[in-house]
């Protein structure tokens, strides 16, 4: 069977199963994110680990620099190395991301899927789909006062000519909590701690920084063109991902703190000069020890 058509059937059967539960689309869709999220928290957990533990390294990058600046094969290969003892992949940051690009073209190819059945004023009576609702149930594609199956780019300006800014209000909105929650997430691993302040940043991470940071915007665009639909799973994604790596930084720096803490073993001292080393049990547990023996 076509993998193409197994993953818009798995979709739609997970979103039939939410909408089945609570009849609204767009509370669907927020529970198949938060599902998708859930399922990918191990890479979730990788990424977050990996892009704190490349902007810890920053110092130890720099120092690499500036001592090999002349021989890059070099400098290439003690980096490696340096990635491989600390944990660090350069690459983990893209990691979900990745995975998540099929889901996003299904998801949207499943909306687009959804036709609306309208009055002569046009307005919309009903809409069904062959992945919800079995092709036969009404589907409320209205949430939040957005119409899901429309893109911002198509609604937002004939409702702003037309005088309706309330009814614009919520598709601009939603594109600024996805870009905003975007800028945050990235902000999360990338600030720097109160000692590494006048500490300059290698290259390689300020690169990755500017790519990251580029990130946001590109997804609020593709959110004012594609479907709202698109963009409640955009926005909800990165509203419990901010979430997950908080917590994940917290129990991280929680662990450290623990570890910091933990007083050292005291050492076994030696008896100084003319001292007798003693051995076996105390004067006080041999005196209890005897009265024990009198009872």
């Amino acid at each position: 069977m076509n993998p193409w058509q197994l993953l818009l059937d798995l979709l739609g059967g997970v979103l039939n199963f939410f909408y089945q539960i609570i009849p609204n689309l767009g509370v669907a869709i927020i529970l198949l994110t938060l599902a998708i999220s859930l399922v990918l928290f191990p890479l979730t957990l990788k990424q977050t680990r990996s892009m704190k533990a490349m902007q810890d390294i920053q110092p130890e990058v720099k120092r690499l620099q500036k001592e090999l600046k002349g021989d890059k094969e070099e400098l290439n290969k003690e980096l490696m190395a340096l990635y491989q003892e600390r944990g660090v992949n350069p690459a983990a940051g893209c990691l979900p991301m990745i995975v998540q690009m099929p889901l996003w073209f299904g998801l949207f190819s499943v909306l687009r899927s959804i036709e609306t059945v309208k009055d002569e004023a046009g307005e919309t009576l009903y809409a069904t789909s062959r992945y919800i609702g079995d092709g036969v149930e009404h589907i409320n594609t209205t949430f939040l006062g957005m119409d899901l199956t429309a893109s911002p780019s198509s609604v937002v300006p004939d409702l702003i000519k037309g005088g309706d800014i309330l009814g614009a209000l919520p598709y601009i909105l939603l594109i600024i909590l996805i870009v905003a929650a975007g800028f945050y997430q990235q902000l999360q691993t990338t600030r720097k701690k109160k000692d590494d302040k006048d500490q300059e940043q290698s290259q390689t991470a300020q690169s990755m920084q500017t790519a990251m940071k580029i990130m946001p915007l590109f997804f609020g665009f593709i959110s004012w063109t594609l479907t709202a639909g698109l963009g409640i799973y955009f926005a909800t994604s990165n509203l419990f991902r901010v979430g997950q790596q908080a917590l994940i930084l917290r129990l991280d720096e929680r662990g450290d703190d623990d570890d910091k803490k933990m007083p050292a073993l005291p050492a076994d001292t030696p008896p100084e000069d003319g001292e007798p080393e003693k051995k076996g049990p105390s004067e006080n547990a041999s005196k209890k020890k005897n009265r024990r023996r009198r009872k």
